[in-house]
């Protein structure tokens, strides 16, 4: 039993790290992209609309994101269903990018910035605290498919999610019901 478990809980984490991994490098060329487009809008054709700028950038950067999460990092989690793995990607998506573009419109409006580093800055922040969200939300809402296909991982998420009402593996006794039409039946 122990020797099982801990086989088990070794893969959940193996598999766990190597989606961060995955999820890192992903996110890695997403912030390239983000703040790349980012910098140079605010720096030309958007120069007074930081927090727009860093909206144009963050989205670019989120469709580059699916596309490498779907394919590579959480490939085997991918959900039958395309369109509703999509909205719900591009919902968490759209309240990372409301962390980040929060943090560059508070850093300018609430607190009267105006230095362009400085509000870059508030913006990378921003997508540092949004990245965490992210992360959590796409591995358990969005590529959420189970791995039981896979023998090692089989039954995996039963370790790790907690079914207060559940009986498995719990032999409950099954009630008797007397019927009084049966013979034997004692009034």
């Amino acid at each position: 039993m122990n020797t099982t478990l801990t086989e088990r809980v070794r893969g959940l984490a193996s598999l766990f790290w190597r989606e961060v991994a995955k999820f890192g490098a992903v996110g890695g060329i997403a912030f390239v992209i983000d703040n790349g487009l980012t910098y140079y809008l605010m720096h030309g054709p958007m120069t007074d609309s930081e927090a727009k700028a860093r909206f144009v950038g963050a989205s670019v950067a989120t469709i580059f994101s699916w596309i490498a999460n779907r394919f590579w990092t959480f490939r085997h989690r991918r959900q039958d269903n395309v369109v509703r793995e999509f909205v719900m990607f591009i919902l968490i998506n759209g309240i990372g990018i409301g962390i980040s573009t929060g943090f560059t419109a508070l850093a300018k409006y609430g607190f009267g910035v105006t230095d362009k580093n400085l509000l870059f800055s508030a913006g990378i922040v921003g997508i540092l605290v949004a990245t965490v969200v992210r992360f959590f939300a796409y591995r358990f809402l969005v590529f959420n498919k189970e791995l039981d296909e896979e023998p090692e991982f089989s039954h995996d998420h039963e370790i790790i999610e907690r079914h207060p009402h559940s009986t498995a593996g719990v032999r409950v006794p099954e009630a008797r019901v007397e019927d009084p039409d049966l013979p034997g039946h004692q009034s």
